[in-house]
């Protein structure tokens, strides 16, 4: 039997410090909290996705992970629906340096206009717009 992945559902992002981690995507990426689980694990969520914020120091034996679980070291793209101009402004509004652009780069659907910066623990965020 052949199958097909049909979307991605949720990412999960190692963590040195899950309150700080879930603080700076809410207030430079606008997702939304959530508390979920009997452990009271925490997920931010964005359009029909969400991020899971793990712990670094989890026990690996509750949680199946990668081999590698350091934190900051992923490569995200958000998709944005504003221009890239306006994802730079707000991100310089909110302190956040600018690694690159607005930059044209090739996603998934062909050409995007994206910035760069990073979050607390170091993953690049690439944050992209198809419309402009």
């Amino acid at each position: 039997m052949r199958f097909s992945v049909d979307r991605l559902d949720h990412l999960v992002i190692n963590c040195a410090e899950v309150e700080v981690s879930a603080s700076w995507y809410q207030r430079v990426l606008g997702m939304e909290r959530e508390t979920f689980g009997r452990d009271n694990r925490t997920a931010l969520r964005f359009g029909g996705q969400k991020l899971n914020l793990r712990p670094h120091d989890a026990d690996s034996g509750v949680w199946h992970t990668g081999a590698v679980t350091a934190p900051g070291s992923q490569d995200l793209c958000f998709i944005s629906t504003v221009s890239a101009e306006e994802i730079a402004s707000h991100l310089t509004a909110c302190g956040i340096t600018i690694v690159e652009g607005p930059v044209q780069k090739h996603g998934a659907l062909g050409l995007m206009n994206s910035v760069y910066c990073r979050d607390p623990d170091g993953n690049l965020i690439e944050i992209s717009t198809y419309g402009d």
